[in-house]
């Protein structure tokens, strides 16, 4: 997809790089975008400029009044930042109704942006929020572009192409001013929005007492109903002035709705889309009538972090050739991996075919894995961003269990190889042993690995469901330290074998990586924290209870140990 990838260290760098190669390249951050546009042919552009590396765009600060954000905040950073949860909830809402922990670990609020759509969810409350753009180019110096001076269609901006965002002014939310924003999408989570509002109300008296202060000013913006994002003037002009009665509320909402211009799509029609407009513009300004906006944020959000927040392998400088990492604790080098996601690196350079391509477009989640330890979709990561990092796939996550992080593994000696053996044919299966019972004691041949069945395939030896949970086939083996055979699990994985939660088991793997990282950053997590956790990971066979029902016991476990 693409044939040369920059790495710049400094802001320097990468506007000289832009000034160099102009129309003919693209920044990169997240890329959770960017690699579907160049997969889909939107994009032609063969040289990708990384700029994920650079630190001062990944600072979020708060300087008069006003958030700054770096090009490289994710929406999992804005999620986890207790100032702008406080003070630019609307947009930390946006964040966390953003694709999945996975998306969210590696998209950014700037990227969002730069795409355009206008159905993209952090647009809108930025909108509502006022707030600018601020873009750097290595001869003209920096300019800042307000809304709608940048944003100027579908997927259209006022970049150049000697330009990059390099922060987003975001001005908090004042003592007096209440926001929120809604979503509404045809599923509860991976979601393109059908219609999303973003709502800010400024009181005149102590927000306190809002049940009976009027409205000095109002702010409304709409997503998914125009080219661009669009805010529902009349509609802030009614309520200025005005207590926020039902009667008050549904006439401004009918005004929002009757400023919509939307289009029938696969996702809805106009009428529909318009309607909900009106639904949802009344609903939002209910919740800051009655102060419960945030009602429905969860305590702790699940970021899929594990057990500690890393940087992904800053200040690492490109390599000559190859992309060399530490891979399940070996260090490694892939010598023909440039130009390809992580997800065809890990299978076809290191052979290890565990982690899976279900959709390759960041929906499923069965490519799943941890790079510096946070859980991302490796079918949206460019191979040479792992350069320098730590990535652990279902092969490796045995060995999560006798170590307390990433780095420990890391540290663990071992020789330089450059790629394993190539995978042996699997061995003909044995007849199937019988299935034990559920509680079966340390012989039985789902425990041990004895003839087929569950823990062969959570492996590799031989066939069976513990290959899929491990991702080993025999050809893999040898990325274990030279072990032969095995009898080590991942509580985890023990747990989905317990539970008879493989099913399939095309999606175990992936499912497997997003549970094992959940239960290092939250021990003991509640039904909702699991569920949060696996937003990103379909179950093709749909057997949602018995997965859960494996995670719990695997926490279980973990308490009792």
């Amino acid at each position: 997809m693409w044939h040369t990838y920059h790495t710049p260290a400094t802001v320097a760098e990468a506007l000289d790089l832009l000034a160099q190669y102009g129309d003919s390249c693209r920044l990169i951050a997240g890329g959770t975008d960017l690699i579907l546009e160049l997969e889909r042919g939107v994009r032609g552009q063969t040289i990708l400029i990384d700029i994920s590396r650079i630190p001062e765009l990944g600072i979020v600060e708060r300087k008069d009044g006003a958030f700054q954000l770096g090009a490289n905040v994710t929406h999992n950073r804005v999620v986890a930042t207790a100032d702008l949860v406080a003070h630019a909830f609307p947009l930390a809402r946006a964040c966390w109704l953003v694709g999945a922990p996975q998306i969210r670990n590696r998209g950014t609020v700037a990227g969002n942006c730069v795409t355009a759509s206008p159905a993209n969810d952090t647009i809108t409350p930025l909108w509502a929020m006022d707030a600018t753009f601020t873009l750097a180019s290595r001869d003209r110096g920096e300019r800042t572009l307000t809304c709608d001076q940048f944003f100027l269609g579908v997927r259209k901006t006022a970049l150049r192409p000697d330009e990059m965002l390099v922060r987003i002014n975001v001005p908090a939310l004042k003592p007096t001013e209440r926001g929120t924003f809604l979503k509404l999408g045809l599923r509860q989570a991976q979601a393109i929005s059908v219609v999303n509002v973003a709502v800010i109300v400024e009181f005149s008296d102590d927000p306190a007492s809002r049940l009976t202060s009027h409205v000095s000013r109002a702010r409304i913006a709409l997503g998914a109903v125009a080219p661009t994002i669009i805010r529902a003037a009349d509609a802030e002009a009614y309520l200025a002035g005005k207590e926020l009665t039902d009667e008050v509320i549904a006439h401004a909402a009918g005004l929002a709705a009757a400023a919509a211009r939307p289009i029938s799509d696969i996702r809805g029609s106009a009428e529909y889309r318009r309607d909900m407009v009106h639904v949802f513009t009344a609903r939002a300004l209910r919740q800051l009538r009655d102060g419960t906006e945030r009602a429905d944020w969860p305590a702790r959000p699940v970021l899929l972090w594990g057990s500690e927040a890393r940087g992904q392998g800053s200040g690492v400088r490109r390599q000559a050739s190859g992309v060399s990492f530490i891979l399940n604790g070996k260090p490694v080098t892939l010598h023909v991996a440039r130009g390809k996601t992580l997800l065809r690196a890990l299978r076809e350079d290191a052979g290890l075919t565990g982690t899976k391509e279900g959709c390759a477009e960041g929906e499923c989640g069965a490519c799943t894995v941890w790079l510096d330890g946070m859980a991302v979709m490796s079918c949206l990561v460019p191979a040479e961003r792992a350069e320098g990092c730590e990535v652990v796939t279902v092969e490796g996550l045995a060995d999560l269990a006798t170590r307390t992080s990433v780095s420990d593994l890391s540290r663990r000696p071992h020789s330089l190889i450059e790629r394993p053996d190539p995978p042996a044919p699997f061995p003909t299966p044995n007849p199937p042993a019988p299935f034990p019972a559920r509680e079966g004691g340390a012989d039985s041949p789902l425990l041990t690995g004895a003839g087929s069945g569950v823990r062969s395939l959570l492996t590799g030896e031989g066939s069976g469901v513990r290959s899929l949970l491990t991702g080993e086939g025999p050809g893999e083996r040898s990325f274990r330290a030279g072990e032969g055979p095995g009898e080590r699990l991942h509580p985890i994985q023990r747990a989905f074998i317990e539970t008879g939660a493989v099913q399939c088991g095309y999606c175990t793997p992936g499912l497997l990586m997003s549970a094992a990282n959940l239960l290092e950053e939250v021990p003991q997590p509640t039904e909702d924290q699991i569920k949060q956790a696996l937003t990103g990971n379909l179950c093709r066979c749909t057997g949602y209870y018995a997965i859960l029902a494996a995670i719990e016991r695997a926490a279980r476990g973990r308490q009792n140990a």
